[in-house]
């Protein structure tokens, strides 16, 4: 697992340039290599026996499945553990039938299976280890390398099966990711190097699918249609997942659920957060809960391991109060500035790097007050923050915060001595009133309603979504104060990021003196990575 785990982290960049669809739903190989960052946790810590390693290999991917192709790379990996465990060793005829355990996993893992994806890959893959067992292949070694000619090949199939391919001229992702776990057994049998990843090319991937985008022979993808990404652990029995399946169906698309035994990874593109996790109540308990705004926001996590991804807990000391404040942020300046309005608690987390409830209840059990107010300050954070309640004996009331500008206005209300109620009615009445935004960099070409996005070019955006699109990081910021700010506001909030230039930083506020002089102004560090500006407006 090492070996695969260290070929898709040297590959990881190549893949994601392979992800085709215009609206990102994380990185393909960034997630891949996630997923193998748990595996090889888990994998580490078990003993020498075979059955123990496959049980680490399967419930390490099952638990640190990623994204969509996570989650299908887990069950993979799960059916050829599974395998291999019940044979006690691997042969020819051992690892033929891992692979189509895998295939056939993988395949039922999707409620509807696409050809030209990883799917197809696998299943040809496997295929062409049944030939090899007929036709008597000597040695385990020149099987794998039957199976390395054979995925191949089918990989570069994959575009004559999707046109999305096809117009993006590329292979498909997952698929380039699995063979990389080929690469990686034949390493490991003989020693070989892993294969160094080929260059990016620049006329491939999402830019290439956005240009021909109006091509009439192409096919709609799923995700131009649904918002939201959820995914969640489910504990259930397995005889209700049929029903769970179903329900979710009905509700969106590119649903994934995979596990057995009573805990299953769930996955699912839809416009009804809510519904989609009450589906999960009707059968079982689902936790862990992630979303993610797939119009708004994109995942840039190419810099970030697995265990960076949050949940570090920081506790300040202070006198005791009756009602704590919990909140989740990102950036030194930005922690200072929360600690010096009262916060007890910082969760280090934000976009790309969402704590879980477990890093709420250890923030909340950590602290010494009766009741606890929780500020998420992350849209895709909120669901997560409010099963917290559920899982402590102390009083735990959310403020529904959506961003840092929102934490920082709830905390001008904040009142130590109040209850946890009281103080979630006036904060969260005071994070409404302000009105927000920010800037950040595009990872990716894709394309929004105001038409073409670059990767690299420079995004404004507010509650509503993307507001400006600049060449500049001041450009999208002074472009998107322009957009938010009017003549009844008093006070503009800057929290310049860890990128955001000095020169940007002035721009900004020589333009605010210029255009809105009446206006009072007040510029913090916050230190924050990808964001180099967040704005509050009030």
């Amino acid at each position: 697992m090492e070996w695969f785990r260290d070929a898709l982290a040297m590959h990881r960049d190549v893949i994601n340039q392979l992800n085709v669809y215009p609206v990102p739903d994380g990185d393909t190989g960034t997630n891949m290599a996630l997923t193998l960052e748990t595996v090889v946790t888990e994998v580490s810590a078990a003993g020498d026996q075979m059955s123990e390693v496959c049980h680490a290999i399967s419930h390490g991917s099952l638990m640190g499945a990623r994204g969509n192709s996570g989650v299908i790379l887990s069950q993979i990996l799960r059916g050829l553990a599974e395998t291999v465990a019940t044979a006690g060793h691997v042969d020819p005829l051992v690892l033929a039938g891992a692979l189509k355990k895998a295939s056939v996993a993988a395949d039922e893992a999707v409620s509807t299976p696409v050809e030209g994806t990883i799917l197809t890959v696998v299943r040809d893959v496997a295929n062409a280890a049944a030939e090899a067992v007929e036709e008597g292949v000597d040695g385990l070694l020149q099987m794998v390398e039957g199976c390395q000619q054979a995925g191949r090949a089918s990989l570069d199939r994959t575009p004559e099966l999707l046109p999305q391919l096809a117009r993006a001229n590329v292979v498909d992702a997952g698929g380039a990711g699995f063979l990389l776990f080929l690469d990686a057994m034949a390493t490991a049998m003989d020693g070989r190097p892993l294969p160094d990843p080929p260059p990016v090319d620049p006329t491939a991937g999402v830019g290439a699918a956005v240009a021909g985008a109006d091509d009439p022979h192409g096919v709609d993808d799923d995700a131009d249609g649904t918002r939201y990404e959820v995914m969640f652990f489910l504990e259930a029995d397995d005889d209700r997942i049929g029903d769970f399946r179903s329900a979710w169906e009905a509700l969106g698309d590119s649903i994934v659920v995979v596990g057995g035994d009573g805990l299953w990874n769930c996955h699912i593109h839809s416009n009804d957060i809510g519904a989609s996790i009450e589906a999960g109540i009707g059968v079982g308990r689902p936790y862990d809960i992630r979303v993610t705004d797939l119009f708004e926001q994109v995942e840039h996590v190419e810099s970030l391991t697995a265990a960076e991804i949050g949940g570090t807990v920081t506790t300040i000391a202070g006198e005791p109060v009756h009602t704590a404040v919990v909140a989740v942020s990102v950036g030194a300046g930005v922690r200072r500035i929360f600690e010096s309005l009262g916060v007890r608690a910082v969760i280090a987390g934000g976009q790309t790097m969402n704590p879980s409830t477990e890093h709420f209840v250890q923030a909340v059990e950590q602290l010494d007050a009766a009741e606890i107010v929780l500020l998420p300050n992350n849209k895709n954070i909120v669901p997560v923050a409010e099963r917290v309640d559920d899982c402590t004996d102390a009083v735990v009331r959310v403020v529904p915060t959506k961003g840092i500008a929102e934490g920082l206005a709830a905390l001008m209300a904040y009142d130590p001595s109040a209850t946890a109620d009281q103080n979630q009615e006036a904060m969260a009445d005071a994070a409404s009133e302000v009105v927000t935004g920010e800037v950040t960099q595009a990872v990716r070409d894709t394309e929004s309603e105001l038409g073409p996005i670059a990767a690299g070019q420079w995004l404004g955006l507010d509650r509503g979504g993307l507001r400006v699109v600049a060449q500049g990081a001041a450009q999208a910021a002074t472009g998107l104060l322009a957009e938010i700010i009017d003549d009844g506001h008093e006070l503009v909030t800057v929290i310049a990021g860890a990128d955001a230039a000095s020169a940007d930083v002035g721009e900004v506020s020589s333009w605010l003196a210029e255009h809105h002089p009446a206006i009072e102004v007040e510029i913090h560090e916050g230190n924050q990575p990808l964001y180099p500006f967040y704005f509050g407006v009030e």
